[in-house]
């Protein structure tokens, strides 16, 4: 069950706040919860396209050490990232909680760097 008010969101099962709407709010609180698991990871766009199968690619070449590229399953949201990433800086971060290599392709928390 819930309560819900236009500044606060409570759920009973969680005895959590949100203060704020939206899904960047909850993704916050959602990284707020989890704690140290959330690790940060740099990279860089080198290179993006689109294919008329595969869809949107995208390359990163990580400060961390190797190379990925996705084709397909790419977002609009994800894609807009990448392309302000790509002609700026080309500099990305991504926080994710997944371990041994598959951070590489966790882009649920995304930002281009300037």
């Amino acid at each position: 069950m819930a309560e819900q008010t236009s500044s606060t969101r409570t759920t009973t099962s969680t005895q959590h706040r949100v203060h704020r709407e939206g899904a960047e709010a909850l993704e916050m609180a959602h990284a707020k919860q989890a704690g140290t698991e959330f690790q940060w990871h740099f990279g860089r766009v080198t290179r993006l396209g689109t294919f008329e199968v595969a869809g949107r690619e995208v390359t990163i070449v990580w400060e961390e050490g190797g190379t990925t590229s996705q084709q397909g399953n790419i977002t609009d949201e994800q894609w807009e990232i990448f392309k302000l990433a790509f002609m700026s800086t080309g500099r990305i971060a991504v926080l994710s909680d997944k371990i041994d290599e598959r951070w590489m392709c966790d882009y649920r928390f995304l930002e281009a760097i300037r």
